[in-house]
């Protein structure tokens, strides 16, 4: 993937996150995030599910903040840190695949494994994103019924690590 595409996306994550839009990303953004999801597929976070969310959200934390150091965490450290984790895929497995799978699993609110139109159009909404980027997604995904929760895991992989089809998102 060109360094260029990397680092669009990169900026486009760490404006989905800056929830205040103070220009850092503070683990209460990621967090925050987290809650949104966690509202909007009507979880708790005590339930199994919502703490499995929960724990991935601040394993991702952890893992960020440890890179770039102070707790508030810019655009540039976002991307340095990001780019570490995505450098390998153990370390995408031992960072991002948790949280990413909570994802993926909360969005399956049936528990058929499949994650519906309907069900990432609800998450895409916690992440601030027009309502007719699900359909997109799908299209990209080559999917119209739906997407494994594997597939969606899959799918988070590759948007940060190997080239897309054009037009740039999942």
């Amino acid at each position: 993937m060109s360094t260029e595409l990397l680092k669009s996306r990169l900026d486009h994550a760490f404006g989905q996150l800056d929830a205040d839009g103070n220009g850092r990303v503070e683990r209460d953004d990621l967090l925050g995030l987290g809650a949104l999801i966690l509202v909007g597929f009507g979880e708790s976070p005590t339930s199994a599910a919502g703490s499995k969310l929960v724990d991935g959200f601040e394993s991702v934390w952890r893992a960020l903040s440890g890179e770039v150091g102070d707790g508030a965490i810019s655009p540039e450290e976002f991307r340095t840190g990001m780019s570490s984790v995505l450098s390998e895929d153990a370390r995408f497995d031992a960072v991002l695949r948790p949280a990413a799978e909570a994802v993926a699993e909360m969005c399956d609110t049936d528990g058929d494994g499949v994650v519906e139109a309907a069900e990432l159009r609800l998450l895409l909404s916690a992440f601030g994103a027009p309502c007719g980027e699900a359909e997109t997604a799908f299209e990209r995904l080559e999917h119209e019924r739906g997407v494994s929760v594997g597939e969606l895991v899959e799918a988070t992989r590759a948007y940060y690590t190997v080239p897309s089809r054009p037009g740039g998102s999942l």
